[in-house]
């Protein structure tokens, strides 16, 4: 079996797929949009790299590229969504369609997908380049100010009176033109904020049905004005009728989309209206995060992505033990120096692991400026707050100094 994988240059999962691809004795052909004399470093060189985000240059280049036929391709981040939905139909392929990947890589075609098949979604506007913003303020404060195609909360404000929505306009346009080339084309989805907890869902489609993951809690508050997400935890504490509630919601959502195969990460609001989809990412849960499932289901997200893909059983060992990941929030702007006490967190019970990703001398950011993250914890116990509570307390080990940019 062989697999075409791509992988972006900031990937954090990288290692973790070729890891589960040796491991079930996968071949992987790696394609990147990175230099390709910077390989040597990554221990896997890359075929070639192209950018990601230029389908028509990029899939016949890799074509004449492959010397082996594939059995699969896949993206192990969005930026590589489109590209492998691309490549797959150029290969005959099976997998989702180029059109249902964008209605949910793109968050106004999302919008519109819940809008037209009755399912619960923001007012919601777009602004052009050259438009003020002057008539979203209709909407009614408080509203979030997005940027169409970009994750991890990157590009994401809230604004609560006219003042700061045009603020918010001004950075989110100048975050989204640093990391898409068509920003202008594109323009700013601007939408009512949704009170509630926020939950992520995540699960594998095949042949359209859904199979449920994990369902993580976010005990953190996530009410602006940015919106860097920090704990997961599963299983949820949620009722049992609220978690259906979601997964129906959400199989709803990739069945209007016509998405019926591979990973899915979904995150939702809840409050007394009901489930509302805040977005579906046509791809597994993003950072390390995947690592938890390997406590809840005995394998990792990444092997799960390239059995579901292969056509291989899942193989998945549920347990009743509960899982979490603190992704380490970044306090401020600047050139990481140190983060001292990792081992003395490391140490702390329940804690599973902690893996600081940023490297030093690195500037780092957090949202909606950046989307990487500082690095990550993990824990495992019986029940989900005492999960919950290691997380803090390893947390709270760590010494971070950051020396912020004049």
């Amino acid at each position: 079996m062989r697999v075409l994988l791509l992988l972006p240059a900031a990937g954090y999962a990288n290692q973790d797929f070729q890891q589960a691809a040796q491991k079930l004795g996968v071949d992987v052909i790696t394609c990147a949009d990175f230099c390709h004399q910077l390989a040597p470093g990554w221990g896997l060189p890359p075929l070639m790299s192209v950018p990601f985000d230029q389908p028509e240059t990029s899939v016949p280049r890799i074509l004449s590229a492959l010397q082996q036929p594939v059995d699969a391709v896949l993206a192990s981040d969005d930026h590589g969504v489109e590209l492998a939905a691309h490549l797959r139909q150029a290969l005959g392929l099976s997998g989702n369609s180029i059109d249902a990947v964008m209605r949910l890589r793109d968050k106004l075609h999302f919008r519109q997908l819940q809008q037209a098949h009755g399912l619960l979604y923001p007012a919601f506007c777009v602004v052009p380049h050259d438009d003020n913003g002057e008539a979203a303020a209709q909407l009614g404060f408080p509203l979030v100010v997005k940027s169409r195609q970009l994750n991890a909360s990157r590009g994401v404000i809230r604004a609560d009176n006219p003042e700061e929505l045009t603020r918010a306009l001004a950075q989110v346009r100048r975050i989204q033109a640093r990391y898409l080339r068509d920003a202008e084309s594109l323009g700013v989805l601007i939408e009512t904020f949704i009170p509630g907890v926020e939950v992520a869902l995540e699960g594998v489609l095949h042949h359209g049905e859904l199979q449920i993951l994990a369902l993580f809690d976010k005990p953190d508050p996530l009410d602006g004005p940015t919106f860097e997400e920090s704990i997961y935890v599963t299983p949820s504490r949620l009722s049992e009728a609220l978690q259906t509630a979601i997964a129906d919601a959400v199989s709803r959502a990739c069945a209007a989309a016509g998405v019926t195969e591979g990973a899915i990460h979904a995150e939702a609001r809840i409050n007394a209206a009901g489930v509302w989809l805040l977005e579906i990412a046509p791809r597994a849960i993003g950072g390390l995060c995947g690592r938890t499932l390997t406590a809840t289901l005995g394998i990792s997200s990444t092997e799960i992505v390239l059995r579901h893909a292969l056509g291989l059983p899942l193989n998945l060992q549920t347990s009743h033990a509960a899982a979490g990941v603190m992704m380490v929030p970044i306090p401020v702007t600047g050139v990481l120096q140190t983060v001292d006490g990792v081992e003395a967190a490391r140490a702390m019970p329940h804690i599973a692991g902690v893996e600081i990703t940023a490297a030093i001398g690195q500037i780092i950011a957090p949202p909606p400026e950046g989307a990487s993250y500082l690095g990550f914890i993990f824990s495992h116990a019986a029940k989900p707050e005492t999960v919950e509570a290691a997380l803090r307390a390893a947390h709270a080990q760590l010494t971070i100094r950051i020396q912020p940019l004049v």
